[in-house]
C-alpha cells in the first residue's frame, strides 16, 4: 500500500476501514484468481506499477497463468486502451519471470536437471541455474530443499550476492529469508517458492 493511503488510514481511520471493507465485500462471489486478476486490470487502468507488480504476483500464486493475464490485459483493451497495456506489458518484460516467456507460456511442467548431488556442499545454500530459472539449493545432510529465487512479495529476482551465510534478502524491498527453510523472517508474511525435487543416478532435478 501506498504512504498516501497508509497516511489516509491514520488520520480517517473510519472512513478508509470502510472503504476497504467495501472493496473487501464487493468481491465475496468472485474466486480468488478471478479478483486478483480484475485488480491487475484496475492497476493498470491508474498505472500504478507498485499494485500492478503486488496483484500480478497474487493472481500467479491464485492459479492464474500466464496466458490468462494476458487475455485479461487483451480483453480490457476497450477500456484500458493499447498504450496502457503495452505500459503494463513493459513491466512484465522487465520482471522477466521465466513463465511469460514466449518458449514457456504453453509449456507443460518437467523435471529439470540442476546438476550432481556431490557438487553441493553439505551445510551450504547453492545458487545454481537451470532452464533459465535462478534457485537456492540447501543441502543439510540427507534433507535437501530447492527454492525459485524469485521474492514472493513483487516476483524480483533475487541475486546470489543478497545471501549472508543462510539469509537472504530481497535488494528491493528488504523481504528477509531464511534460505534452509524458506520462511520470511522479516517484513513480509510469505515464504520463497519451494520446487519439488528427486535424485536420480546421483544427479539432483526439480519439477516446475
Amino acid at each position: 500500500m501506498s504512504d498516501a493511503l497508509n497516511y489516509l488510514l491514520k488520520v480517517r481511520p473510519d472512513a478508509m476501514g470502510a472503504y476497504f471493507k467495501f472493496l473487501k465485500k464487493a468481491g465475496d462471489h468472485l474466486d480468488p484468481r478471478t479478483r486478483d486478476l480484475i485488480s491487475v486490470i484496475t492497476k493498470v487502468a491508474v498505472k500504478t506499477e507498485p499494485g500492478f507488480r503486488q496483484y500480478l504476483t497474487r493472481a500467479l500464486r491464485n492459479g492464474a497463468t500466464p496466458q490468462e493475464v494476458i487475455d485479461a490485459l487483451l480483453m480490457a483493451f476497450p477500456v484500458l486502451g493499447l498504450a496502457k497495456i503495452v505500459w503494463a506489458t513493459e513491466i512484465l518484460l522487465d520482471m522477466d519471470i521465466p513463465e511469460f516467456r514466449p518458449e514457456n507460456l504453453d509449456a507443460e511442467p518437467s523435471w529439470h536437471r540442476l546438476g550432481a548431488l556431490e557438487e553441493l556442499p553439505e551445510g551450504e545454500i547453492s545458487f545454481l541455474e537451470a532452464a533459465g530459472r535462478h534457485l537456492f539449493v540447501s543441502r543439510t545432510g540427507d534433507r535437501i530443499k530447492v527454492f525459485d529465487s524469485r521474492c514472493p512479495h513483487q516476483v524480483t529476482d533475487i541475486p546470489h550476492l543478497a545471501l549472508e551465510g543462510s539469509k537472504l534478502t530481497c535488494p528491493k524491498h528488504n523481504w528477509t529469508f531464511d534460505a534452509e527453510t524458506g520462511e520470511c523472517t522479516r517484513i513480509g508474511n510469505r515464504p520463497l517458492r519451494e520446487f519439488e525435487h528427486k535424485l536420480e543416478d546421483g544427479q539432483l532435478l526439480a519439477y516446475w
